[in-house]
């Protein structure tokens, strides 16, 4: 391996378990159970132990992929992300009668895509990476193909992530028509000179990335698409793409925005505001008369993409941080919460309703304290990880001056307890005479749940070492 292709060896580990993955279905005998998610743990293990490698090395590969600290840090998320994701895969593959070859394959992909994504330096590769991605979650969210909701949500996907993507490729257009160049050192160097006086072809090429970004991020108005996506998929795709697709979206979104485009911050970030503000209030507002978990947990996901544009339109060496450590513990949390979710359906029944909780905790009271974590964290209650990273957040807000702002995040994330609480109250003090009647539970996933609940409490108590990391992290990228 020659030093130039360092920086790609983690995602080559995760693109290779995946082509394993496609083999070993091609050679299954129809019935004979293989362990194929295991060679995407061992994919996704490889990818770790070779991130380790590269800390602090700053590999660069061809010039437009950098295994720099940022890039790192989100790679090592999607690797927890992965790993969590495929955990949790197993009951769904087994009831819903999943191919698993494809299911496994298509995840490792995409996986292998969100890595890419996060440590691009050139804005053509950040699109392909995109693309990669998104054509891999596409297929993942219609894979029950006889499910009609699966369908109409993986199509209704498709539709909008190919105007976005036009949208997101006609910005790279314009961009390079204004520098000659996709590589954001060199697209910086010509803002730099034209951050007094930008023309309008630079905020045309601005407002197209925006969008582009926009739409993968689910910020308002570009979220149309989420809550059918996330109802319609099976919850552990749900969990992955909720948090993967996030994670991957706001690394590349940070990169572009706080690197090439930097010197404009002026005249971008206002834009930025209101995204954030409008994204916050919709999320929460419209989350609240949701009955349905998965669509309630999908507005939940369009808020907390809000506060995680806070961080980024803060900008300050307190926001950059926050935003690694925020996409680490949102991606975890969630995961956990759409893994209680894909334990409790059964063939019959999806179990999906917030009815549908109602005395969980005298059928099931592991899965009951399990999800009341998530659903804390999510909400930001101490000393849930969701409340350090929602804290980092609004402090980065205030320090920057956006005073208004972090207000709109604090009482919008008051209104948001209210439907996580609602089901907690389901689980605990609703009686009914119809309990839900949940499947036996897999050693795999219910350790899985554990790990996530651990990662959690120790995220809230002991924040310090990680929250050093991510902002010794975002500092390369600058």
């Amino acid at each position: 391996m020659t030093p130039s292709m360092n920086a790609i060896v983690p995602m080559a580990c995760v693109a290779a378990a995946g082509i394993a993955a496609m083999v070993a279905e091609a050679f299954r005998e129809p019935g004979e159970r293989m362990p194929i998610a295991g060679l995407g743990v061992v994919g996704l293990l490889g990818a770790a132990f070779a991130t380790v490698l590269l800390w602090n090395h700053n590999a660069s590969s061809f010039g437009v992929v950098s295994a720099d600290n940022f890039g790192l840090f989100v790679t090592g998320t999607l690797i927890i992300v992965g790993l969590l994701s495929l955990g949790i895969s197993g009951p769904t593959v087994e009831r819903e009668k999943l191919p698993a070859g494809e299911y496994y394959a298509l995840m490792l992909f995409a996986t292998a895509g969100m890595m890419l994504m996060a440590t691009a330096t050139d804005l053509l590769v950040i699109f392909l990476a995109l693309e990669v991605m998104s054509l891999a979650v596409y297929v993942l969210t219609g894979i029950r193909r006889d499910s009609p909701a699966s369908s109409e949500a993986a199509f209704k996907y498709f539709l909008l992530g190919a105007f976005a993507s036009a949208f997101f490729l006609y910005g790279i257009a314009f961009t390079y028509g204004l520098a000659g160049a996709t590589r954001l050192d060199r697209i910086a160097s010509l803002m730099a000179g034209q951050a007094a006086s930008p023309t309008p072809m630079i905020y045309l090429a601005l407002g197209l990335l925006i969008v582009g970004f926009g739409f993968k991020v689910a910020a308002v108005p570009f979220h149309m698409w989420t809550p059918d996506a996330y109802e319609g998929a099976p919850p552990a795709v749900t969990a992955f793409m909720s948090t993967g697709v996030k994670a991957a979206a706001f690394a590349a979104f940070v990169r572009v925005f706080l690197s090439a485009f930097e010197p404009l911050r002026g005249h971008w970030s206002e834009a930025i505001w209101m995204l954030a503000a409008a994204t916050m209030i919709l999320g929460t507002v419209v989350g609240v008369v949701q009955s349905n978990v998965k669509r309630m947990l999908a507005y939940s996901s369009i808020g907390h993409g809000g506060y995680l544009l806070v961080a980024l339109v803060s900008g300050n060496d307190f926001g950059k941080g926050a935003v690694l450590f925020y996409l680490l513990t949102y991606a975890i949390t969630n995961i956990g919460a759409f893994g209680v979710i894909a334990l409790l359906e059964t063939p019959d029944r999806k179990n999906d309703q917030v009815s549908d909780y109602a005395g969980l905790w005298n059928e099931r009271p592991g899965l009951a304290a399990l999800m009341t974590i998530f659903l804390l964290s999510l909400g930001g209650f101490p000393p849930m990880a969701g409340f350090i990273a929602k804290w980092y957040v609004f402090s980065a807000a205030v320090k920057a001056g956006y005073t208004g702002l972090a207000i709109i995040g604090v009482l919008t994330s008051v209104i948001s307890v209210f439907f996580y609480l609602r089901i907690v109250v389901m689980m605990y003090m609703t009686p009914t005479d119809t309990p839900v009647q949940c499947p036996a539970i897999p050693k795999i996933a219910g350790l899985t749940l554990i790990v996530s609940a651990i990662l959690i409490v120790y995220l809230g108590i002991l924040p310090t070492r990680v929250l050093d990391w991510a902002a010794a992290s975002i500092s390369s990228i600058f």
